[in-house]
């Protein structure tokens, strides 16, 4: 007998009455999937606040590919993409379901490229560290959209307003990265919290635009001098948020949240677009 989860799944959605927030959230470190910490409660906390989704898409930074493809299977497989941390991190398991029609809409809605329908990639931990303590039940459809990084800044903005109507249907649309992010100049002495001055200087820069709607500035991130290029050596932590601002539409309203710097190089800051 098939589970209502599976049901669920399989099923087409419909339009509702609220508009789904979006939400950019800083992952940080694989570690905050199992931890209880100032950032996983606030992500457990925001799963409680907002409408309960019809279904999660993540875009996330640790899925790189040749194109745009959507997770497309019935059950996606909990990825342990990482090395060198606690058994217990590699132990857990997320097994919510997929959704192979919401998959094919997404394809659907698409008119700028090809969707690609993917039955082999699962839930990263940039999906599952997050989505598990917003709804620990795993009783919600998780999808994953992948990063083509064969394309540039303007292609993954443009791209997410083509998904502006799951936004209608109950769908939250989560990015998930971090705005400022370069391991290379990570101080573990800074590892509990703290920036250098260049983090938090770009940071607020980046919060200031995204406060603005001067979205044109982050796409074109690398006018913004030395500090974004510090902030941003490769850029695949840095499109998820694009793919938040291509969704926000007249009316809603962006706060911010987990905005914390950590390990000097590295921030936390997390942005929802809601209307209020």
């Amino acid at each position: 007998m098939e589970s209502p989860i599976f049901k669920q799944a399989t099923k087409g959605l419909e339009l509702q009455s609220e508009l789904m927030p979006v939400l950019f959230i800083g992952h940080g470190s694989p570690m905050n999937g199992i931890e209880d910490n100032e950032f996983s409660r606030t992500w457990a906390l925001m799963g409680t606040e907002i409408p309960r989704p019809s279904a999660v898409i993540v875009i996330s930074a640790h899925w790189l590919t040749k194109g745009t493809h959507v997770t497309a299977m019935d059950f996606p497989e909990t990825i342990h993409d990482f090395r060198g941390f606690p058994p217990a991190l590699n132990e857990v398991q997320y097994p919510a379901p997929g959704n192979p029609l919401l998959a094919a809409e997404l394809g659907s809605l698409v008119k700028s490229t090809a969707v690609f329908q993917d039955h082999d990639w699962g839930l990263d931990h940039g999906a599952w560290t997050i989505v598990r303590h917003m709804y620990p039940d795993a009783n919600i459809p998780v999808l994953q959209i992948s990063i083509d990084y064969t394309k540039g800044p303007e292609y993954h903005y443009r791209l997410a307003s083509e998904l502006y109507e799951l936004r209608k249907k109950g769908v939250l649309i989560l990015g998930s990265g971090n705005m400022v992010h370069n391991l290379r100049l990570m101080s573990w002495e800074m590892i509990n919290g703290g920036g250098y001055d260049w983090t938090l200087h770009i940071n607020n820069k980046f919060k200031e635009l995204i406060h603005d709607n001067n979205f044109g500035a982050l796409v074109n991130y690398k006018s913004l001098g030395p500090e974004a290029q510090m902030a941003i050596p490769t850029p695949e932590h840095y499109l998820p948020l694009l793919y938040t601002l291509g969704l926000k539409g007249p009316k809603d309203n962006v706060s911010f949240f987990n905005d914390k710097a950590v390990g000097g190089s590295l921030t936390m800051t997390s942005v929802k677009i809601s209307v209020p």
